[in-house]
Order: structure tokens, then C-alpha cells, then sequence
């Protein structure tokens, strides 16, 4: 009997499949992959034709213990398809070949995450959130490898399972949403299953679902980093350290924990000269803000407005004493149930020290989704409390048509400057076809809306609607340069809350692919009588004329050792409108010394007459005739995948003639004034030298350089603010940069 139940047993385990660890080498090893899903049915999505792609790509996909497995063979025939044979940093936008494998690991459309691979073995990362917006700034730990023969390159790729917050698995098995693509560099075509595109209303909802066998890992993670720094600017040495701190007991729950964070030394802002109303937008590459920071996405659908903006977080200081130092940040994502959920705190430092905390929720049911974003910023210094609660909602009634919606609420609380307002936003997308789409957005932000003490929002005080008609062509002749259009038409109106008319505008825009692998955007914007009612800070609104501005932007990836891109518009003003165009252009170059060395030199200039800066007190404007003149160079040496020296200069020199001195009346227009106003010049500089070595993933030595600086007098010759620029030495210092993660 004993001898009978070991037999069939045996036979059991004979007939039962063996699976091959899959070995992530680059070489897609068909006893590995037996029993992964297999996809050939990879079809044109760049330009949008539904149509098979023009060279053959397959993919399988295993769901293993170690994490998502993907494979992708992209034939491409040497000599018969032009390979690019360029080496790229990570997270570089670089018009190569290259592979995609976006993962939505809760497959409800809300984050999303891409990996991509580029044929020569470059890699970068992105986060998706609102559909089809993608971030580079975050970085994650998974395995890769390609390799590379005569009919083409092959790619195989590991996700961890900790590497995203996801629910927990019911029966044993989960559903994610997955969307795969290969890119042709030298023609631009995008091969892609399934069959969808991110130009559209609806990307990241419309992903495959794919059900595969559940697993669970665990990970925690130290990551320690010192920094030494010599100062030269105001003398002195000094030394950090601290520690960004990662635990993932299972993918229902993660912790994040940071101690005296890192500020991205290492990370350089571009040079921005701004003299408007409008706070400029930086992205932030500090690792703990930026590692599962999608489930705190909350736009509002205005640019880049958030109610959690992170460089909040270490801003500029209430005491005016430079930025703030943080002591640690707790952030906790995770899922219970259908529930997301995700916790933010953070403490700054000193008596002047800011609290920031937020909480998040959202949940799935059916076709729709219910979210909801709390902030508190407590601001000691300042005595000031400032909270915000948002609702949205989505809804999904099929598959070619989506609602979003959310409602905002703000409280201050601080002595003599309480306020309360509320905000909310409504944008719905139908495509009606292949060719056409139509999109409507409304957007109402009360005058005491105030979301910046922990988010952004460019303006409150705003009631705006918008009507756009999308076209797509596709069906374009075989000798043309471009392999598709796609028209965009668009009106809108914007009144503040009085029912002052802001803004009133004909959009006509064409995005291009064109067969070299490039695009190209045209964009006309004509703009009816209107008001700006922020230029004076809060004194009279500025009766604008009609005006136009026509835009122009052209991307051509490297043919031989040249690659270049091409900006500009021409403009009118806001004094004379049509009289007196102002223009700007910018035209950038790259040379390849070779494919792993290049070398790029930018110029623009930009003519703005009749410019109006406002002079910091009542009515009282100052109208100029600006020039600007830049310049953005540097060179990229990615010596392998794992180190690369880079060299970036940036300058900006603006002088500025005063043409008259103006004071707004009650009504809008303009009077002479007498008030005693200078010319203006400007001078910016920002100069970074970097070297990088990957130690191993996310371990990193860096030795870079940092020098720049700004300065504004009365010298109005632009010639002579760009000289200065290169004298500045506000910033001059070197650092050395060292963070290793430990992974247990």
C-alpha cells in the first residue's frame, strides 16, 4: 500500500508543471518563461492607428515570488532599422529605443508606474497619477538587463512586490492593470498592448487587467547618507548625516520615515526670473517625498495645483531666516479593504518651526471612485493654523466617457486674519471615435480659498470654463514628414469672483509626430478685451486689449551626431496689444562625440516691450522694454550605466529700459505718474559640476559643485547683466555626497 501512495505521488509530481527561476540576464531563456502569459499582439499606438506594428514584438509575463516578471523581444534588424546606439542617465527623457512596462498594482486606475529600458541599458521611472500625468522625480529598486543581437534587443525586468502599496489578494490571486510598449527612435513609432494612448482623456484607467497568482514580500530598508561640504561663498565647513528609513511588512502596509533629510544637495533648480503674481512650480527630488507619494495626488485640475505640494516642506522659513531645516517625516501607505489610505507628517526645526500633516482616503466602488485629502500646517512663529478638506470623485460609466469632480475647503485660523473659502472642480472627456473627442472643464475657486500654506494653486478668486474639440489624423501619405496630427480647439472664459472678465480665449493647437522620431506643436492663442486683476497685488484690476501669441516647439532626436530642439513665440503685450510684438526663441544643439558623450549649447533671447512690473506699493507700474538673453550648456559623460559626470551652466541676464511710469485707475486704464521709478537688470547664474557612481541601486557616491547666484539693480544693459552673471559666487561650495541602503 505504502509502495502504491509513492508511486502517485510520483506521478503526481511528474505531471504537475516546473517552473525555471526566471533569471534576470537579458536573456529570455524559453524554460524560464514556460507558463508566462504570452503577447504578440502588439499594435501602433504612436501614431494611433490600431494597425500592427511595423516590426514584430512580443512579451510574457510571470507573475513570480521575487516580484513581477516581464520579458520583451523587440525585433529590430540591424541595417534594415536604424538602432540607437546612445547611452543615457536614468530618469533621462532621451529619444531612443527603448521598452515600457507600466504597472497600476491595484488595477482601479489611480496610480500608476512605469519602467523603462532603453535598448543600450539606460533605465528610468515615473509615477502616473491623473490619467496620463507622469513624474520623473521618483526613483525605485527593481532589476533589469538587456541584451542585443542582429535582429534585435531583449529586455527582462523584475518588479519586487513591495516596491508599490497595493490591496490585499483575495483567493490566492490578484488583478493589476498592465500596459506594455516599445519605441523606435529613429521614427518614433509606439507599439503598444493594449491598444490606447496617453494623448487621450482616459490611459491609466483603460490599462489591460491581467489576473495573476498573488504574492507577498517584506523589506525593510535603511538608507544612511553623510555629506561633507566647504563653503566658499561665507567660509566654514560643515558635515550632515541622516537617514531615510523604509518598512514593508507586506504590501497592504509601508512605512516611510526620514531623519534630518537629505534637500537634494545634488539637484539643481533651472534659473527662473519672475516678476508676476504667480509663485513658480519646482518638482522635488527628495527621496522620502517622492517614494509613494501618488495616493496623496490630489489636482485640481489648474496646471500644477495640489493640495500636498512637498517643497512646502522645508521652504523658505516664517522667520525669514532662509529655508528650514527638518527634523523627520512619518508617511504611512497602505490599504484596508477597498480603502487607500496614506498618512503624511513632517517637523521642521527651531522655535520657528512648521508642523505639516495630511491624510488620505479613497475607495472603489464599481465604476466609481470617492476620495478624500486632509492638510494641517501649523505655523508657531506666525501663530497660524491652516487646514484644508477636499472630496473628489470619479466616475467611469464607460469606456469612452469619465467624470471628475472635487470640492475644496480652506480655514485659517490666525489672529486678525482668519478666513474660510471653498473651491471646486469638475472636468468630463467623451471620445466620441478614433478621430474625434470632446473635453468640458469648470473650475470655481472662492476669493478666500487658500490652499498654499501645504498646496499649490497658481490663483483663487477664479470661475473658469472650457470647451475642447480633439481631432486626431492619422491616415497622412507615406512621403509626408509627419506620421500624425492631433488638433486640439478649444474656448474658454474665466471671470473672478465679481464677475470681472479675466480672461477670454480662441485656442487652436496641432501636436505632430513627425517620421524622423521628433514632434513638433503649434499653438495659437487669441485673447478678447479683458482684465488682470492680480499684476497690482490687490489694487486696481488692468484693462488688457485684445492680443494673440503664437507658439512653436520642435524636438529633432540625434540623426548622426546631431540632435536640437527649437522654441518660440511671438506675442503681443499687455499696454498696445497688437502694437509693438514682442518675441522669444531658444534654439539647443547637441553633439555626440561619441554615443556615450555629448555636449549641448542653448541660446535664447527674448524681446518683451512694453513689460509691466508692478513697484511694490498701490497702482504703480513700471513700464518697460525688457530684454532677456540666456544661456544653458553643459555636457553629459555616462561612462557605463552606473556613473556619468555631468556639467550644467545656466544664465539669465535681463535689462530692462523704463519707457514710462504708469498708475492704474479705478476703471483700468493708465496715467502718467511722477513717482520715481529706476531701470531694471537682472543677473542669474547657476553652474553645477557632478559626478555620480551607482554603488549599488539606490546607493549612490556623488562630488559635485555648486556656484551661481542672483542680483537685481538699476544697470539696464543686458550686456553688461550678462558679464556680471558669471562673476557671482553667492552659492560656491563643493560637497561630497554618500548614501548607502541597507536592505534586511
Amino acid at each position: 500500500m505504502r509502495s502504491r501512495f509513492m508511486l502517485a505521488l510520483l506521478l503526481c509530481l511528474a505531471a504537475a508543471p516546473v517552473f525555471a527561476e526566471v533569471k534576470i540576464d537579458g536573456h529570455i531563456d524559453p524554460a524560464e518563461w514556460a507558463g508566462a502569459k504570452h503577447i504578440v499582439d502588439f499594435r501602433q499606438t504612436q501614431p494611433f492607428t490600431g494597425k500592427p506594428g511595423s516590426q514584430p514584438t512580443e512579451a510574457w509575463i510571470l507573475s513570480t515570488p521575487k516580484g513581477l516578471a516581464v520579458a520583451i523581444r523587440a525585433t529590430q534588424p540591424d541595417g534594415a532599422v536604424v538602432r540607437s546606439r546612445q547611452q543615457t542617465r536614468r530618469d533621462e527623457n532621451a529619444l531612443v529605443d527603448r521598452i515600457n512596462v507600466m504597472v497600476d498594482f491595484n488595477g482601479d486606475g489611480r496610480v500608476g508606474y512605469d519602467f523603462e529600458v532603453k535598448s543600450q541599458g539606460g533605465i528610468a521611472d515615473e509615477v502616473i497619477t491623473n490619467e496620463s500625468d507622469f513624474s520623473y522625480d521618483w526613483d525605485g529598486r527593481w532589476d533589469h538587463a538587456v541584451s542585443e543581437d542582429a535582429d534585435g534587443y531583449s529586455v527582462e525586468v523584475l518588479i519586487p512586490w513591495y516596491i508599490a502599496p497595493m490591496r490585499k489578494a483575495e483567493g490566492g490571486e490578484r488583478t493589476i492593470g498592465l500596459y506594455l510598449d516599445r519605441v523606435i527612435g529613429s521614427t518614433g513609432e509606439r507599439m503598444g498592448w493594449p491598444t490606447i494612448t496617453f494623448d487621450r482623456g482616459r490611459f491609466l484607467s483603460s490599462f489591460q487587467p491581467v489576473r495573476m497568482a498573488a504574492y507577498s514580500q517584506s523589506l525593510f530598508a535603511v538608507t544612511p547618507y553623510v555629506v561633507g561640504r566647504v563653503d566658499r561663498a561665507h567660509g566654514g565647513t560643515s558635515f550632515e548625516q541622516g537617514a531615510d528609513i523604509l518598512w514593508k511588512p507586506n504590501g497592504q502596509t509601508q512605512l516611510t520615515a526620514t531623519i534630518n533629510p537629505d534637500f537634494g544637495q545634488v539637484e539643481s533648480d533651472d534659473l527662473v526670473v519672475n516678476f508676476s503674481p504667480e509663485e513658480t512650480f519646482f518638482t522635488d527630488k527628495r527621496p522620502f517625498f517622492t517614494e509613494n507619494q501618488g495616493i496623496f495626488d490630489f489636482s485640481l485640475l489648474d496646471d500644477y495645483s495640489q493640495l500636498v505640494y512637498t517643497r512646502r516642506v522645508g521652504g523658505a522659513a516664517d522667520d525669514g531666516h532662509g529655508a528650514a531645516d527638518i527634523s523627520a517625516a512619518v508617511k504611512v501607505n497602505g490599504s484596508l479593504g477597498s480603502t487607500n489610505y496614506g498618512i503624511l507628517t513632517a517637523q521642521e526645526k527651531g522655535d520657528a518651526g512648521r508642523s505639516f500633516g495630511a491624510l488620505r482616503l479613497s475607495q472603489n466602488v464599481g465604476t466609481q471612485t470617492f476620495g478624500m485629502l486632509a492638510t494641517h500646517v501649523s505655523h508657531p512663529y506666525l501663530d497660524r493654523d491652516a487646514n484644508v478638506l477636499g472630496f473628489d470623485h470619479r466616475w467611469q460609466p464607460g469606456a469612452d466617457f469619465s467624470i471628475t469632480s472635487n470640492v475644496v475647503g480652506s480655514k485659517i485660523d490666525q489672529p486678525n486674519a482668519g478666513t474660510s473659502g471653498l473651491g471646486a472642480t469638475s472636468i468630463a472627456y467623451w471620445q466620441m471615435n478614433d478621430v474625434w473627442a470632446q473635453q468640458w472643464l469648470g473650475m470655481y475657486f472662492g476669493r478666500r480659498l487658500d490652499i498654499d500654506d501645504f498646496g499649490y494653486l497658481p490663483r483663487n478668486d477664479m470661475e473658469y470654463l472650457h470647451w475642447e474639440v480633439r481631432r486626431r489624423v492619422t491616415d497622412l501619405p507615406e512621403d509626408s514628414a509627419y506620421a500624425s496630427h492631433l488638433w486640439r480647439y478649444r474656448i474658454s472664459g474665466a471671470n473672478n469672483t465679481r464677475g470681472l472678465p479675466i480672461s477670454r480665449r480662441l485656442r487652436i493647437q496641432r501636436d505632430s509626430r513627425r517620421r524622423d522620431g521628433g514632434d513638433e506643436e503649434w499653438r495659437l492663442d487669441t485673447f478678447s478685451s479683458a482684465y488682470d486683476d492680480l499684476l497690482t497685488r490687490g489694487g486696481h484690476a488692468l484693462h488688457e486689449p485684445p492680443t494673440a501669441k503664437l507658439y512653436y516647439d520642435r524636438t529633432r532626436p540625434r540623426v548622426g551626431r546631431w540632435a536640437w530642439e527649437a522654441e518660440g513665440f511671438v506675442t503681443g503685450n499687455q499696454l498696445t496689444g497688437y502694437h509693438r510684438l514682442g518675441y522669444y526663441f531658444k534654439f539647443t544643439p547637441t553633439y555626440f562625440i561619441t554615443d556615450a558623450f555629448s555636449v549641448f549649447l542653448g541660446g535664447s533671447y527674448e524681446w518683451d516691450p512694453n513689460w509691466l512690473i508692478w513697484q511694490g506699493h498701490d497702482n504703480l507700474l513700471g513700464s518697460y522694454d525688457g530684454r532677456t538673453v540666456g544661456i544653458d550648456s553643459g555636457l553629459n559623460w555616462n561612462l557605463s550605466n552606473r556613473q556619468e559626470l555631468r556639467v550644467k551652466l545656466q544664465t539669465l541676464a535681463v535689462g530692462a529700459k523704463l519707457r514710462d511710469t504708469l498708475e492704474v485707475t479705478p476703471s483700468g486704464g493708465t496715467v502718467h505718474s511722477d513717482e520715481p521709478v529706476d531701470d531694471l537688470g537682472v543677473a542669474n547664474l547657476g553652474f553645477q559640476i557632478r559626478y555620480r557612481y551607482e554603488i549599488a541601486p539606490l546607493s549612490d557616491l556623488y562630488i559635485v559643485y555648486n556656484r551661481g547666484g542672483y542680483r537685481d539693480d538699476t544697470d539696464d544693459d543686458v550686456g553688461s547683466q550678462f558679464r556680471q552673471g558669471f562673476s557671482l559666487k553667492d552659492v560656491n561650495e563643493g560637497l561630497v555626497k554618500i548614501a548607502y541602503r541597507l536592505e534586511f
